[in-house]
């Protein structure tokens, strides 16, 4: 799917850039290389357009948009989405990024750098939007339905940068095309204008468009959605997230569906299928001599001392790897005692001696999740357990999977153009099965039960209806790459909840929150799923305690309300700094 017609993102990283002093985070974006005669017309604006959707990944030639290390400014947030969230360890060694032991166990304050990369690598992104929508205005004769497409791809993309600072730094200044001093305070809410955006694109975008990786009226719709339910109105998200599920397309015209394959998701080689919304379009060797377009942002986390060569980050958790357990008569979650029978692990047993893997009944997407000790690591083999983890003590026995290209893929599909690797395997923002959940959920708190029910099974169905895409055994161990036979690699099992189980909005939400987590684990989503439940205290604490038992890394962490959102960077707010004080406060 790959070869399909794809906007290429990377192609026009020009030009439009943070300026200095005060203004570094706000100014309206330069149009750098580019004439004036350039974006005089309709070809200008679109140059623009590619620009802004180039933006999305949030990375520049080995570094963030802005400055600072790729990593920091990630759009998978693997750290201010799964390590803050108890999903993932920072791994790799204590010693080694020490910025994300304090974000890991939310021991956090303003001067820490990542935070003002992320901050400086979305307003970019904000930046370039409101340059498309300032030059679209200067036009006289581009046709109103090609204006309207093109304000409303500007306008979802400024939703989305502007979702993705609400929230995590909750009260942030909005800067649109219309703002003539930048330095604006943070003391409105932003919520409407991202609504608004979101409208706009909703009502304005066709329902395909020419390129694939372009925004459409559904992508728009999902988002929108989203924002509701993020807002709590949650009447008007199951309204959008019913249209978008009975009628939403891709934008190559592809129905939404589920894949029966969960894989290939997060497979470069079948991706953009229905279950893709709107995806970050990732690519490998694209003749740059850089990963910047390939996952830059992950290029930490692989297995160390692997056919990967860096760098031993992002380890999945004990806590989420429990998550997986099924009841063996029933293949549902446990969901209120999960940790009281642990997956079996190989903490402290050495790679060359003998260890069984967990012979007990789990989900079949823990493993196409996290990599684990004697299971087949996509065709790279067995993972050998201690001799690719860099630091049990810290990090933990396990390794991420989801963005892990294959052995059989890799010419094609990682780039190894930098010290550390890159992939082709897009980033979905927003996948179906996310859609079907959050509509899950919105239906639950308005009180249709059955929906809600018929929702979540739908999505645990997927798995339950399609074992031949269970994870599998090696035919020959010895050879990998010769083919998986029909033995499973461990005791699968995942049913459907039966009719009738949410009796209450209560027991409704439990099964959602859980189904959320094991469908979207290791997609950066956890945190601030738990901080817009109200559940994180209680849940990230609880983490705290269970995991503090098995690694370091995580031993005297402590959350509570305060830490719901990160702190608004001190550069920042010195930036903004005028005579009368710094416009920006902070949150």
């Amino acid at each position: 799917m790959k070869k399909r017609n794809i906007i290429m993102l990377w192609a026009l990283g020009f030009g439009v850039f943070l300026s200095s002093c005060s203004e570094e985070f706000l100014d309206k974006p330069a149009y750098g290389a580019l004439s004036d005669e350039v974006l005089s017309d309709d070809k200008g604006v679109d140059a623009l357009l590619i620009g802004a959707y180039a933006a999305l990944d949030l990375q520049g030639n080995g570094v963030a948009l802005g400055g600072g290390n790729p990593w920091e400014s990630a759009p998978t947030n693997w750290v201010y989405g799964d390590i803050t969230g108890g999903d993932a360890h920072k791994g790799s060694d204590g010693g080694d990024q020490p910025p994300i032991n304090a974000i890991a166990v939310h021991n956090i304050d303003p001067s820490n750098g990542f935070f003002n990369t992320k901050w400086k690598a979305l307003y970019e992104g904000v930046a370039r939007t409101n340059a498309v929508l300032n030059l679209l205005n200067t036009l006289e004769d581009t046709p109103e339905e090609e204006r309207a497409n093109i304000a409303g791809q500007a306008r979802f993309l400024r939703g989305h940068y502007y979702f993705e600072l609400k929230k995590m730094f909750n009260m942030v200044p909005w800067i649109d095309e219309t703002t003539e001093n930048p330095n604006v305070p943070n003391d409105v809410d932003i919520w409407p204008m991202i609504e608004a955006d979101f409208e706009f694109a909703y009502n304005n975008l066709p329902p395909t468009q020419g390129e694939i990786g372009r925004a459409n009226k559904w992508a728009a719709g999902a988002y929108l959605g989203k924002t509701y339910l993020y807002q709590e109105k949650f009447q008007e998200a199951t309204t959008v997230f019913e249209e978008v599920i009975n009628n939403g397309v891709t934008t190559d015209g592809q129905s939404y569906g589920l894949v029966d394959n969960y894989h290939s998701n997060f497979n470069a080689a079948d991706e953009n299928n229905e279950e893709s919304v709107f995806a970050i379009q990732m690519v490998a060797n694209d003749g740059t001599n850089t990963i910047a377009n390939s996952n830059q942002g992950l290029m930490l986390a692989y297995p160390y001392n692997s056919p990967f060569r860096c760098c031993g980050f992002y380890q999945p958790t004990q806590d989420l790897v429990n998550s997986f357990r099924t009841d063996e008569a029933t293949g549902l979650p446990y969901l209120d005692n999960y940790n009281s029978n642990p997956v079996k692990n190989d903490m402290g047993i050495l790679s060359d001696e003998p260890f069984t893997p967990d012979t007990q009944s789990l989900d079949p997407r823990l493993d196409w999740t996290v990599g684990r000790r004697d299971i087949p690591y996509h065709d790279w083999g067995y993972h050998p357990g201690y001799d690719w983890v860099r630091e049990q003590s810290s990090g933990g026995p396990y390794a991420p999977k989801k963005h892990i290209y294959w052995q059989s893929h890799a010419d094609e599909f990682s780039d190894q153009s930098s010290w550390a690797p890159g992939n082709a395997i897009n980033y979905q923002i927003i996948r179906f099965a996310d859609v079907l959940l959050m509509a899950a959920e919105a239906n639950a708190k308005t009180g249709n039960l059955e929906r809600a029910l018929t929702l979540v099974n739908r999505v645990r169905g997927r798995m339950a209806d399609n074992p031949q895409y269970w994870l599998k055994d090696y035919v020959d161990p010895e050879n990998p790459l010769g083919g998986f036979s029909e033995e499973y690699a461990a005791n699968y099992n995942v049913q459907r909840y039966p009719e009738g189980y949410f009796g209450s909005q209560e027991q409704a939400m439990d099964a959602i929150m859980f189904e959320r987590r094991i469908e979207l684990a290791m997609e950066g989503h956890r945190f601030f799923d738990l901080v817009r439940w109200g559940v994180a205290e209680e849940v990230l604490n609880d983490f705290f305690e269970y995991e503090g038992q098995i690694t370091t890394d995580v031993r005297g962490g402590n959350f509570n309300q305060s830490d719901r959102y990160f702190p608004i960077p001190q550069r920042q707010i010195d930036l903004s700094t005028t005579s009368e004080g710094p416009v920006l406060q902070q949150n």
